[in-house]
């Protein structure tokens, strides 16, 4: 790729709406809180566990997971885990992100309140350190339905201290339709919440469907599979949903064959609403500036990328005054740099 055209995508400043904060864990910062909390891992050195961290397929990646989960021990972690988050961020110029945390991680651990004190001064001093801001969306596990109405709770809390705009739905897609949600997503939108939903990942049209005609999501989690269905493309097109798209976590979890480009060309060709995001990076090995480099590889134009990046901003949960600002530092940004290139 050209060396000024990836030195810009660095620069540019960006905004992310899918991304996990359980996933965004840097493999340090696990073995910090884990050599803190006494939980054993299966590594004897820091070396050793960056190491087993590195993705290497499905089964390894939900291990890590577990793993990271189990290194969470108290409120103090999530302060960490969030400054630590908004640093990364700040690294690629990630002005703003919304991201999803689970509900019930820190279930028998401590309390709802005491997660979303530790969410709010985490985001509060990571913004004072770091530049970058972050709001979270409260996601409930498909895998654990009964959980849902608990998962609500705790997103009405943190919607009542300004940390959570948002309800999400993630985890497993196969075997939990959005169906299954279709009355606590009503009572989130009654509450005020924005809400949101994975589909169309692992399972195909029908699930992304069922978010739109169920649970009335607002934005898609990747949502590829629609292109299997030219009824539902067209539905998109009209609506002009935004889609949250993450290529390389797409690659990794076999998704989309590492040896085609990213299905991501045909939807924008279709006219679907595309953002770009990393969804779980450090286990992705990826971040978001590289989500636009490999887009980039793929024959992406500036200026396709670009209106990629606004697309994002526009698609959050920000008000319009936020995003105006926003825009006007973007724009300033737009400026210069194709100035430079002249």
């Amino acid at each position: 790729m050209d060396q000024t055209l990836a030195n810009r995508l660095q620069a540019m400043p960006k905004a992310e709406i899918h991304i996990h904060l359980m996933g965004a864990i840097a493999a340090e910062i696990v073995y910090q809180m884990a050599q803190k909390n006494r939980v054993r891992l299966p590594a004897t050195s820091l070396e050793e566990w960056k190491s087993f961290y590195k993705f290497r397929d499905l089964a390894h990646f939900v291990e890590i997971y577990a793993i990271a989960s189990q290194c969470i021990q108290t409120p103090e972690d999530y302060i960490l885990i969030v400054e630590q988050f908004l640093k990364h961020q700040s690294e690629h110029n990630i002005q703003y992100s919304e991201v999803h945390f689970g509900t019930l991680l820190h279930l028998n651990k401590f309390s709802d309140d005491e997660l979303i004190e530790a969410l709010t001064i985490g985001a509060r001093t990571g913004e004072t350190q770091y530049g970058s801001r972050v709001k979270f969306i409260a996601s409930i596990s498909r895998h654990q339905p009964h959980l849902q109405s608990r998962a609500l709770d705790c997103a009405l809390r943190g919607q009542e201290k300004g940390a959570i705009v948002g309800l999400g739905l993630a985890g497993v897609e196969t075997g939990y339709p959005p169906e299954d949600f279709t009355e606590t997503f009503a009572e989130a939108k009654r509450q005020g919440l924005r809400v949101v939903a994975h589909a169309g990942e692992t399972e195909g049209a029908s699930s992304v469907w069922g978010a739109l005609k169920n649970l009335h999501a607002e934005r898609i989690g990747h949502g590829i599979r629609c292109l299997e269905d030219a009824s539902l493309v067209e539905e998109l097109r009209i609506l002009q949903i935004p889609l949250e798209v993450s290529p390389q976590s797409n690659y990794c979890l076999g998704v989309v064959p590492r040896s085609q480009p990213h299905p991501i060309r045909q939807m924008i060709d279709a006219g679907l609403y595309c953002t770009l995001n990393s969804d779980d990076p450090p286990m992705f090995n990826t971040h978001l500036t590289n989500e636009y480099q490999t887009l980039a590889t793929q024959g992406f134009s500036w200026e396709e990328l670009w209106q990629l990046n606004l697309n994002t901003l526009e698609a959050t949960f920000l008000s319009e005054t936020e995003k105006a600002t926003y825009r006007t530092q973007w724009q300033e940004f737009l400026q210069q740099s194709s100035a430079a290139l002249t």
